[in-house]
Protein backbone atom coordinates (compact mmCIF):
# COMPACT_ATOMS: atom_id res chain seq x y z
CA UNK A 1 0.00 0.00 0.00
CA UNK A 2 1.57 3.55 -1.14
CA UNK A 3 1.40 5.99 1.01
CA UNK A 4 -0.99 8.50 -0.62
CA UNK A 5 -3.41 4.60 -0.44
CA UNK A 6 -3.15 5.10 3.36
CA UNK A 7 -3.71 8.65 3.66
CA UNK A 8 -6.97 8.34 1.53
CA UNK A 9 -7.52 5.00 4.06
CA UNK A 10 -7.16 7.16 7.19
CA UNK A 11 -9.14 10.29 5.32
CA UNK A 12 -11.97 7.90 5.09
CA UNK A 13 -11.87 6.05 8.81
CA UNK A 14 -11.78 9.66 10.01
CA UNK A 15 -14.62 10.64 8.18
CA UNK A 16 -16.74 7.51 9.35
CA UNK A 17 -15.68 8.32 12.65
CA UNK A 18 -16.97 11.96 12.49
CA UNK A 19 -20.17 11.01 11.14
CA UNK A 20 -20.79 8.46 13.42
CA UNK A 21 -20.25 10.56 16.01
CA UNK A 22 -22.18 13.71 14.60
CA UNK A 23 -25.43 11.07 14.38
CA UNK A 24 -25.00 9.81 17.72
CA UNK A 25 -24.93 13.82 18.94
CA UNK A 26 -28.66 13.73 17.14
CA UNK A 27 -29.59 10.63 19.12
CA UNK A 28 -28.54 12.09 22.17
CA UNK A 29 -30.34 15.42 21.11
CA UNK A 30 -33.18 13.54 20.84
CA UNK A 31 -33.62 11.81 23.39
CA UNK A 32 -33.42 14.33 26.00
CA UNK A 33 -35.96 16.39 24.24
CA UNK A 34 -38.08 13.72 24.29
CA UNK A 35 -37.00 13.06 28.52
CA UNK A 36 -37.24 16.46 29.41
CA UNK A 37 -40.24 17.62 27.41
CA UNK A 38 -38.42 20.22 24.94
CA UNK A 39 -39.46 23.90 24.78
CA UNK A 40 -42.86 23.29 26.29
CA UNK A 41 -41.70 20.87 28.59
CA UNK A 42 -40.08 24.16 29.93
CA UNK A 43 -43.10 26.20 29.17
CA UNK A 44 -45.50 23.72 31.31
CA UNK A 45 -42.83 24.03 34.11
CA UNK A 46 -42.48 27.57 34.41
CA UNK A 47 -45.47 29.03 33.27
CA UNK A 48 -47.82 28.55 36.32
CA UNK A 49 -45.12 29.89 38.58
CA UNK A 50 -44.65 33.32 36.69
CA UNK A 51 -48.58 33.69 36.34
CA UNK A 52 -49.16 33.27 40.01
CA UNK A 53 -46.28 36.01 40.81
CA UNK A 54 -47.13 38.49 38.32
CA UNK A 55 -50.99 38.41 39.66
CA UNK A 56 -49.47 38.27 43.21
CA UNK A 57 -47.49 41.44 42.97
CA UNK A 58 -50.15 43.26 41.41
CA UNK A 59 -53.06 42.72 43.89
CA UNK A 60 -51.56 40.69 46.76
CA UNK A 61 -54.33 38.59 46.63
CA UNK A 62 -53.11 34.89 47.25
CA UNK A 63 -56.51 33.09 46.06
CA UNK A 64 -56.79 35.60 42.69
CA UNK A 65 -52.88 34.24 41.90
CA UNK A 66 -53.33 30.83 43.11
CA UNK A 67 -56.30 30.52 40.34
CA UNK A 68 -54.79 32.56 37.79
CA UNK A 69 -51.92 29.78 37.91
CA UNK A 70 -54.38 26.87 37.30
CA UNK A 71 -55.57 28.15 34.09
CA UNK A 72 -52.40 27.66 32.01
CA UNK A 73 -51.67 24.60 33.28
CA UNK A 74 -55.12 23.50 32.52
CA UNK A 75 -54.68 24.94 28.97
CA UNK A 76 -51.55 22.96 28.50
CA UNK A 77 -52.94 19.77 29.40
CA UNK A 78 -55.89 19.82 27.45
CA UNK A 79 -53.62 21.17 24.11
CA UNK A 80 -51.41 18.03 24.34
CA UNK A 81 -54.67 16.05 24.92
CA UNK A 82 -56.31 17.59 21.79
CA UNK A 83 -52.96 17.00 19.70
CA UNK A 84 -52.85 13.62 21.36
CA UNK A 85 -49.25 13.99 22.52
CA UNK A 86 -47.79 12.61 25.34
CA UNK A 87 -49.02 14.10 28.46
CA UNK A 88 -46.71 13.36 31.02
CA UNK A 89 -44.88 16.56 32.04
CA UNK A 90 -48.34 18.74 31.45
CA UNK A 91 -50.08 16.33 34.33
CA UNK A 92 -46.64 16.71 36.48
CA UNK A 93 -46.97 20.42 35.64
CA UNK A 94 -50.84 20.52 36.84
CA UNK A 95 -50.23 18.27 39.91
CA UNK A 96 -47.15 20.21 41.09
CA UNK A 97 -49.21 23.68 40.66
CA UNK A 98 -52.69 22.24 42.41
CA UNK A 99 -50.71 21.12 45.78
CA UNK A 100 -48.87 24.56 45.40
CA UNK A 101 -52.39 25.81 45.21
CA UNK A 102 -53.48 24.14 47.93
CA UNK A 103 -50.73 25.10 49.99
CA UNK A 104 -50.50 28.67 49.18
CA UNK A 105 -54.47 29.07 50.10
CA UNK A 106 -53.87 26.97 53.60
CA UNK A 107 -51.48 28.85 55.26
CA UNK A 108 -52.05 32.02 53.48
CA UNK A 109 -48.39 32.11 52.68
CA UNK A 110 -47.86 33.10 49.29
CA UNK A 111 -44.78 31.73 49.05
CA UNK A 112 -45.87 28.03 50.30
CA UNK A 113 -47.30 28.13 46.80
CA UNK A 114 -43.76 27.32 45.23
CA UNK A 115 -42.91 25.08 48.38
CA UNK A 116 -43.74 21.58 46.99
CA UNK A 117 -41.79 22.12 44.20
CA UNK A 118 -38.52 23.11 46.60
CA UNK A 119 -39.16 20.05 48.26
CA UNK A 120 -39.61 18.05 45.57
CA UNK A 121 -36.17 19.04 43.85
CA UNK A 122 -34.24 18.88 47.05
CA UNK A 123 -35.41 15.06 47.28
CA UNK A 124 -34.90 14.39 43.70
CA UNK A 125 -31.17 16.11 44.06
CA UNK A 126 -30.56 13.32 47.05
CA UNK A 127 -31.66 10.54 44.56
CA UNK A 128 -29.38 11.80 42.01
CA UNK A 129 -26.22 11.49 44.69
CA UNK A 130 -27.43 8.91 46.56
CA UNK A 131 -27.62 5.82 43.03
CA UNK A 132 -24.72 7.98 41.64
CA UNK A 133 -22.83 7.07 44.47
CA UNK A 134 -24.40 3.51 44.93
CA UNK A 135 -23.36 3.01 40.91
CA UNK A 136 -26.77 2.36 39.90
CA UNK A 137 -27.72 6.46 38.46
CA UNK A 138 -30.96 7.29 38.32
CA UNK A 139 -30.39 9.44 34.94
CA UNK A 140 -29.77 5.85 33.39
CA UNK A 141 -32.84 4.65 34.75
CA UNK A 142 -34.51 7.80 33.30
CA UNK A 143 -32.65 7.52 30.09
CA UNK A 144 -32.50 3.80 29.41
CA UNK A 145 -35.59 3.07 28.03
CA UNK A 146 -35.69 6.45 26.09
CA UNK A 147 -32.54 5.28 24.11
CA UNK A 148 -33.90 1.95 23.98
CA UNK A 149 -31.17 0.63 26.15
CA UNK A 150 -32.81 -0.28 28.98
CA UNK A 151 -30.67 -1.45 31.76
CA UNK A 152 -27.95 -2.64 29.67
CA UNK A 153 -25.98 -0.05 30.46
CA UNK A 154 -24.81 -1.50 33.87
CA UNK A 155 -23.75 -4.62 32.57
CA UNK A 156 -22.44 -5.09 28.91
CA UNK A 157 -21.37 -0.70 28.49
CA UNK A 158 -19.09 0.61 31.17
CA UNK A 159 -18.22 3.30 29.55
CA UNK A 160 -21.83 4.70 29.11
CA UNK A 161 -22.23 3.87 32.93
CA UNK A 162 -19.70 5.89 33.50
CA UNK A 163 -21.40 9.04 31.59
CA UNK A 164 -24.75 8.42 33.59
CA UNK A 165 -22.49 9.05 36.88
CA UNK A 166 -21.43 11.82 36.34
CA UNK A 167 -24.30 13.20 34.52
CA UNK A 168 -26.24 11.92 38.02
CA UNK A 169 -23.87 13.54 39.86
CA UNK A 170 -24.14 16.74 37.93
CA UNK A 171 -27.98 16.75 38.24
CA UNK A 172 -28.06 16.56 42.04
CA UNK A 173 -25.01 18.89 42.89
CA UNK A 174 -27.34 21.36 40.46
CA UNK A 175 -30.57 20.83 42.27
CA UNK A 176 -28.79 21.28 45.46
CA UNK A 177 -27.30 24.37 44.86
CA UNK A 178 -30.29 25.53 43.94
CA UNK A 179 -31.99 24.16 46.79
CA UNK A 180 -29.22 26.48 48.84
CA UNK A 181 -30.15 29.45 47.20
CA UNK A 182 -34.19 28.98 47.98
CA UNK A 183 -34.64 27.40 51.09
CA UNK A 184 -32.83 30.07 53.03
CA UNK A 185 -34.83 32.73 51.27
CA UNK A 186 -38.03 31.20 52.15
CA UNK A 187 -37.28 32.05 55.34
CA UNK A 188 -35.97 35.52 55.18
CA UNK A 189 -37.16 36.99 51.74
CA UNK A 190 -40.69 38.85 51.45
CA UNK A 191 -42.81 37.04 48.75
CA UNK A 192 -42.71 38.78 46.26
CA UNK A 193 -38.70 39.03 45.73
CA UNK A 194 -39.19 34.94 46.82
CA UNK A 195 -41.23 34.44 43.58
CA UNK A 196 -39.57 36.24 41.39
CA UNK A 197 -36.23 34.68 42.46
CA UNK A 198 -37.87 31.37 42.19
CA UNK A 199 -39.22 31.99 38.74
CA UNK A 200 -35.92 33.14 37.68
CA UNK A 201 -34.26 29.79 38.78
CA UNK A 202 -36.57 27.35 37.27
CA UNK A 203 -35.02 27.30 33.63
CA UNK A 204 -31.24 28.57 33.67
CA UNK A 205 -30.30 25.02 36.23
CA UNK A 206 -32.34 22.55 34.45
CA UNK A 207 -30.72 23.55 31.31
CA UNK A 208 -27.46 23.27 32.76
CA UNK A 209 -28.06 20.34 33.50
CA UNK A 210 -29.50 18.84 30.38
CA UNK A 211 -26.54 20.30 28.57
CA UNK A 212 -23.69 18.66 31.09
CA UNK A 213 -25.76 15.14 30.54
CA UNK A 214 -25.36 15.94 26.49
CA UNK A 215 -21.91 16.24 26.68
CA UNK A 216 -21.28 13.48 28.95
CA UNK A 217 -23.75 11.41 27.06
CA UNK A 218 -21.85 12.42 23.15
CA UNK A 219 -18.77 11.40 24.72
CA UNK A 220 -19.03 7.76 25.69
CA UNK A 221 -19.85 4.93 23.73
CA UNK A 222 -23.11 4.23 22.43
CA UNK A 223 -26.13 3.02 23.48
CA UNK A 224 -26.51 -0.54 22.82
CA UNK A 225 -29.95 -1.29 21.74
CA UNK A 226 -31.68 -4.21 23.61
CA UNK A 227 -35.03 -4.03 21.77
CA UNK A 228 -33.39 -4.87 17.85
CA UNK A 229 -31.04 -7.38 19.78
CA UNK A 230 -34.44 -9.22 21.35
CA UNK A 231 -36.41 -8.34 17.62
CA UNK A 232 -33.53 -10.09 16.35
CA UNK A 233 -33.57 -13.09 18.08
CA UNK A 234 -37.12 -13.18 17.55
CA UNK A 235 -36.41 -13.44 13.73
CA UNK A 236 -33.80 -16.02 14.11
CA UNK A 237 -35.59 -18.27 16.40
CA UNK A 238 -38.72 -18.02 14.04
CA UNK A 239 -36.55 -18.76 10.98
CA UNK A 240 -35.08 -21.39 12.34
CA UNK A 241 -38.37 -22.91 13.43
CA UNK A 242 -39.71 -22.30 9.53
CA UNK A 243 -36.68 -23.82 8.83
CA UNK A 244 -37.87 -26.96 11.00
CA UNK A 245 -41.10 -27.60 9.58
CA UNK A 246 -39.59 -27.14 6.06
CA UNK A 247 -37.25 -30.23 6.82
CA UNK A 248 -39.61 -32.26 8.39
CA UNK A 249 -42.63 -31.57 6.03
CA UNK A 250 -39.56 -32.88 3.28
CA UNK A 251 -39.02 -35.63 4.63
CA UNK A 252 -42.56 -36.48 5.59
CA UNK A 253 -43.17 -36.39 1.80
CA UNK A 254 -40.31 -37.94 0.49
CA UNK A 255 -41.28 -41.40 3.19
CA UNK A 256 -44.88 -41.07 1.58
CA UNK A 257 -43.19 -41.41 -1.21
CA UNK A 258 -40.62 -44.14 -0.62
CA UNK A 259 -41.34 -46.90 -2.94
CA UNK A 260 -43.27 -45.85 -5.93
CA UNK A 261 -40.24 -43.46 -6.41
CA UNK A 262 -37.08 -45.20 -5.91
CA UNK A 263 -38.38 -48.40 -7.31
CA UNK A 264 -37.80 -47.69 -11.68
CA UNK A 265 -34.41 -45.66 -10.34
CA UNK A 266 -33.69 -49.01 -8.50
CA UNK A 267 -34.54 -51.09 -11.41
CA UNK A 268 -32.53 -49.17 -13.77
CA UNK A 269 -28.78 -48.92 -11.75
CA UNK A 270 -29.60 -53.03 -11.15
CA UNK A 271 -29.67 -53.23 -15.03
CA UNK A 272 -26.87 -50.79 -15.47
CA UNK A 273 -24.79 -53.31 -12.85
CA UNK A 274 -25.84 -56.47 -14.98
CA UNK A 275 -25.06 -55.06 -18.36
CA UNK A 276 -21.58 -53.58 -17.08
CA UNK A 277 -20.82 -57.08 -15.33
CA UNK A 278 -21.69 -58.51 -18.36
CA UNK A 279 -19.00 -56.55 -20.35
Amino acid sequence: MTSLDKQTAAGSADSAGTANSAEQQQVTEAALFEAFGGLRGLAETTLPGLVFILIYTINKDIHAAALAALVPAGLMALARLVRRDTVKHAFSGVFGVVVGVVFAMVTGNAKDFYLPGMLYGLGLSLAYLISAAAGFPLLGLILGPVFKENLSWRTRNPGRKRAYVKASYAWGFIFLGKAAILFPLYWWADPTKFGWVTVALKIPPLLLAVYLTWIFLAKAPPPINVIAEMEAEEAARSAAAEGVARSAASDSEARDAGPDAAGPHTVAEDTARRDGGSA
